[in-house]
């Protein structure tokens, strides 16, 4: 079966932008919003069955009231399932949006370094994920396998290639050992094409 997926990350809403001018930063938070705005157009025009978003969505921990209600607005939006994995910026503490707010049935938050599995076989997809719950994390892909029918996704925050990192590194064996279809990343701020480890597809 195929599936049309929408992959991104590290939108950073509510970033101080403390380079700017305040001026600047007002500008360039509203043009955050507007991009981030447009998510759901984009996936509801394109018939997307999976949104799979891998962290950094905002800057931090908490947001600010207004960015908060563009998430339930934009959410509310989409008829995909929606699927979101914490990173280093917007971990999942007490006070995060993640934890306090009330999301659409169709948004799935995963909240902890631990990785968890959805499944929806009457989509033919299922999907694992894991999450910051600090600004640092272990390695999480260490010893996983997916099994099962359908194509098979992981969401992800995480570094590849970078042993030492303290964000969870990931090696390229690992995720040739997945038996992952795609390995959704976020943390490098680039599209950096899609890339092959294994049978595993995977990109930032």
């Amino acid at each position: 079966m195929l599936i049309k997926v929408l992959h991104a990350a590290d939108f950073h809403l509510d970033s101080p932008f403390d380079s700017l001018s305040d001026e600047k930063a007002r500008e360039r938070r509203r043009e955050q919003r507007e991009l981030f705005l447009s998510l759901g157009e984009i996936c509801n025009r394109e018939g997307v069955g999976a949104v799979l978003l891998s962290g950094d969505l905002i800057d931090s921990d908490r947001s600010s009231l207004e960015t908060c209600e563009i998430l339930l607005e934009v959410f509310r939006s989409i008829k995909a399932e929606v699927f979101i994995a914490p990173g280093n910026h917007d971990f999942a503490s007490p006070r995060s949006p993640y934890l306090t707010l009330r999301f659409p049935k169709n948004v799935h938050i995963f909240t902890s370094p631990e990785i968890r599995k959805l499944e929806f076989p009457e989509r033919g997809f299922t999907v694992w994920g894991a999450g910051f719950t600090g600004d640092t994390s272990p390695p999480l892909l260490t010893g996983f396998r997916a099994e099962g029918e359908g194509v098979k996704i992981l969401v992800m925050h995480g570094d590849v290639n970078q042993p030492k990192s303290p964000y969870n590194p990931i090696s390229e064996a690992e995720i040739a050992e997945s038996g992952l279809d795609y390995l959704a990343l976020g943390h490098v701020h680039g599209f950096s094409g899609v890339k092959k480890a294994g049978r595993t597809y995977y990109a930032y």
